[in-house]
């Protein structure tokens, strides 16, 4: 028999460089997906796990609440001359400038400012109210009337009011977004009670549920409180820097020279009698603002821009006249400040007081 040499036919084997190509290409796209899980994973826990600042949130709510109740409490003796019947020149009840005091809800101080008794009514009222909100009782419904009744009260004179007001109904707004009352309040005192009847609930996965979508609520709104905040310190850096006082260190001399901004002569006399102060003090406000976003990274960094911000507003309030303008920003910078902070400064609070009873004990 002859032998019949078979010719090989054509190759269905994959050239070992393409193999080779193909299996990198899975394996990056494999650790890209990983990855890519990874982070999804991680931003989800981060918003959906857990609340973040809840104490800073609730001081901001404390302070939110008696800075309405000072500004009412502060300006009653003059609450009919300057919002009620004696601001009638104003023109403000027939042709309000504002467009919010012009709706249904929010009309309610500027109908009733020609009537003493009623206006007078109204402003107890929304004392009362914020008195509720430094209380944290029934908290979002509480909220939600002072902040209607705050915004009437405000638009019924526009004349009187400035940019601390806005940022004050921001703050208002997104209060009602978050859990404001999760502490030091009596809504947080009511829950306690439930807890153990919560636990035992039979519908948990609901229950997870509503957790997470407060949760997420809750921290959205710390986002964009936190981004208003931004906004505010850094365009207003950029202002300040396109003006020719700040650039040559003098812009600060200006308004604590004036009579209406010069709060504390003796103290603006002091700062101002030295030029070498007033530039230090002027370039380095733009430069905190500026930096304020960047510096809160970092632990250290993030004291000393807390610190310095706070600084910087006490000195706007005590010298410029100007301060529940500086406590609303206070109020909303409590927010920056880490729960664990807040726990470490009770206990070093308490730890303190205890001392100090012991030594009057002693003595």
């Amino acid at each position: 028999m002859s032998e019949v040499s078979e010719s090989p036919g054509p190759s269905n084997r994959v050239p070992k460089s393409a193999a080779v190509s193909r299996s990198v290409t899975v394996t990056v796209a494999h650790r890209i997906k990983t990855r890519l899980l990874q982070y999804t994973n991680r931003w989800e826990s981060i918003f959906l796990d857990r609340s973040h600042a809840i104490i800073g949130i609730a001081m901001t709510r404390i302070l939110i609440g008696v800075i309405g109740l000072g500004l009412l409490a502060s300006n009653f003796a003059t609450r009919l001359y300057s919002f009620g019947p004696g601001s009638a020149w104003s023109n403000e009840h027939t042709d309000p400038q504002s467009d919010l005091s012009a709706l249904p809800v929010l009309a309610l101080f500027r109908a009733a400012s020609l009537n003493a008794s009623l206006y007078t009514v109204l402003y107890i009222a929304l004392m009362a109210l914020a008195v509720l909100v430094v209380l944290g009782w029934r908290t979002r419904a509480i909220l939600f009337m002072y902040g209607a009744l705050w915004v009437s009260f405000i638009e019924a004179n526009d004349l009187l009011g400035d940019q601390g007001d806005n940022m004050y109904r921001i703050i208002l707004i997104l209060l009602l977004f978050t859990q404001s009352s999760a502490v030091l309040s009596l809504d947080a005192r009511r829950r306690s009670k439930a807890v153990a009847a919560a636990r035992r609930t039979w519908v948990r996965g609901k229950n997870t549920s509503l957790r997470e979508l407060s949760n997420l609520l809750h921290n959205l709104a710390l986002v964009v409180l936190a981004c208003q905040v931004f906004f505010v310190y850094v365009s207003g850096a950029l202002y300040k820097t396109a003006g020719l006082p700040w650039q040559n260190g003098t812009a600060i001399y200006d308004p604590l020279a004036t009579d209406r901004f010069g709060s504390w002569p003796w103290i603006s006399e002091l700062l101002t009698a030295n030029a070498s102060m007033v530039a230090v003090l002027t370039w380095s406000s733009i430069l905190l603002q500026l930096a304020f976003p960047f510096m809160l990274l970092s632990a250290p960094t993030r004291r000393f821009a807390l610190v310095g911000i706070w600084c910087f507003h006490v000195g706007i309030g005590v010298l410029m006249g100007l301060p529940w303008f500086s406590l609303t920003m206070i109020a909303v910078d409590f927010i920056f400040v880490r729960d664990v902070s807040w726990l470490t400064l009770n206990r070093r609070i308490r730890a303190t007081a205890r001392h100090v009873r012991c030594r009057v004990v002693a003595e």
